[in-house]
């Protein structure tokens, strides 16, 4: 295994309260009371109302918080007369100016770029293919590794030296840049081209949750035997799939952010995905994600796309949402038609950062609110749940308590084998 990394840590206070199935958020204000006071009645207060606290987290970005590519001292020396290559998209910045730019201002030689779903500019339809082109700015091509190749091909691969890997992840199986990560892990080792990833915060870090993914369901949309929420940063990924042997032979150097810990509420500077534009959607998007797999519409067409879940046909709704086509989405389900709906647009994002789980909830309220269950889910809730089995056990009526402890047991097991992959502080 060849990974060298680098280790920074910050951390801060909060505490969580967890009773009947509510989450709240809980500052506790430091007033008259010694801190030694303070924390012992918090906890007194915890055991009595079967709360529980958890380790430390910021509400905020420390400003002191640097991606792996703003940490630009420790890359660039491994770039000097190298021909480079880039695996990017609009979310790849140093600061408030994009990866690309900033490599080329610094007399790096660039020769490729490589961009995946969503394309360069992070604009394209989900699950819209596209082919190579030239920018007109820089003159270089972009290649595509969401069209007719999803891994760079051995013309791709000509003549690069070293290729950079900088993409902003939101730590969800289903979300397609791990897979595109695996694929240049897979190039690389097969030209024997070093990889550098630039690591950023997961902003869905700060749990682990939902079924791993059972290996005859894998697909371009779960390609590792981890959770739906695998609370790791694609560098951490990188090296799990490394050390795991899921990819044989990567040369491999992450560059650490500095001060961040799987504790940090990381707001999103650049949102990654063109249906993904708020941090209230980042924080649903797991749970919501798998009404992909379903004949309900997540609100794309919409300005508030993974805030909503609607139907024509939902009953007992107060709310209604028309999708529209626009930029992201061309075709949205349910085009032009009213969908009943239920509005998650209220849930404070403070709630859902300190809910640290995966909600069924919402996917079973939406069955039971559907008055045509026969069609309800369609094949590809498999590859998007990793099992086979999520569609009975809500036809049989089976709670979400009850469904989350048939993943229980490998869920646990995943976790002691993230504890060795990782490179910060956990939660």
């Amino acid at each position: 295994m060849l990974y060298k990394v680098q280790h920074s840590n910050s951390l801060g206070f909060v505490l969580i309260c967890n009773k009947s199935n509510k989450f709240v958020f809980l500052i506790m204000q430091m007033a008259i009371l010694l801190r030694f006071v303070f924390f012992t009645g918090s906890i007194i207060f915890f055991i009595l109302s079967g709360c529980q606290p958890i380790h430390p987290v910021h509400l905020l970005n420390d400003s002191s918080l640097l991606t792996g590519a703003e940490c630009m001292n420790q890359y660039l020396p491994l770039l000097k007369n190298k021909k480079v290559a880039l695996v990017v998209n609009q979310s790849s910045r140093v600061g408030h100016v994009s990866l690309v730019d900033t490599l080329l201002e610094s007399g790096v030689d660039i020769i490729r770029i490589f961009s995946p779903e969503h394309g360069y500019t992070g604009t394209l339809d989900a699950g819209k293919e596209w082919s190579d082109f030239n920018d007109n700015k820089t003159g270089l091509t972009i290649v595509s590794l969401y069209g007719k190749n999803r891994k760079p091909s051995a013309a791709d691969m000509k003549d690069i030296e070293i290729i950079i890997f900088d993409i902003q992840d939101v730590g969800v199986r289903f979300y397609t840049y791990l897979s595109t990560l695996h694929y240049v892990m897979e190039a690389c080792a097969d030209y024997r081209v070093p990889l550098l990833v630039l690591d950023r915060p997961n902003p869905n870090g700060f749990y682990v949750d939902g079924p791993v993914l059972d290996e005859k369901y894998k697909s371009f949309v779960g390609m590792h035997p981890v959770p739906v929420v695998h609370g790791m940063t694609l560098g951490e990924m990188a090296k799990m799939i490394d050390g795991e042997g899921w990819v044989s032979g990567c040369d491999l150097t992450v560059i650490l952010c500095r001060n961040y810990n799987h504790s940090v509420r990381y707001i999103l500077p650049v949102y990654p995905s063109p249906n993904l534009r708020s941090m209230r959607a980042v924080y649903l998007y797991p749970s919501l994600g798998l009404f992909e797999g379903t004949k309900i519409s997540v609100g794309r067409g919409t300005a508030f796309p993974f805030e909503v879940y609607g139907h024509p046909d939902l009953l007992n709704t107060s709310f209604a949402f028309i999708p529209q086509p626009n930029e992201g989405c061309s075709s949205p389900m349910f085009a032009q038609v009213e969908c009943k709906a239920v509005d998650l647009r209220q849930i404070n994002t403070d709630s859902l950062f300190v809910q640290r789980r995966l909600w069924l909830e919402y996917l079973i309220d939406a069955y039971r609110r559907s008055p045509q269950k026969k069609d309800f889910f369609n094949p590809f809730i498999v590859k998007l749940y990793g099992r086979d089995d999520l569609p009975q056990m809500i036809e049989a009526g089976m709670t979400p308590e009850e469904i989350r402890k048939t993943w229980m047991v490998d869920l646990e097991k995943f976790k002691i084998k993230r504890a060795r992959y990782l490179l910060y502080p956990d939660f």
